[in-house]
């Protein structure tokens, strides 16, 4: 004979494998700020030593070059996890 399952058991074991996505989600989240504010401060150096010594009454330029770079880097790393999720089955073409 199966094992009746009680309702309380089953619904325990839901929020548990609920609280634990949760938990995941909300970790990977936090540490993908981290990394990006890592990143940022790193292309933010590169910026200041290298571009902004060409440009030394602008600071609008060296901050336009910066947002350019930024924005490139999001959409090559956006670009290429989709075609990774594509190629996983995790999202529909």
């Amino acid at each position: 004979m199966a094992k009746k399952i009680n309702k309380k058991e089953e619904n325990g074991t839901k929020f548990h494998i609920e609280l634990i996505k949760q938990l995941t989600a909300l970790s990977t989240a936090g540490f993908g700020l981290v990394a990006a504010l890592a990143w940022n401060s790193v292309i933010q150096e590169l910026v200041n030593t290298y571009i902004k010594k060409y440009f030394k009454g602008s600071g609008l330029i060296s901050l336009l070059i910066y947002a350019l770079i930024v924005t490139l880097i999001a959409v090559i790393v956006t670009y290429q996890l989709s075609k990774l999720s594509r190629k996983a089955g995790v999202e529909k073409k």
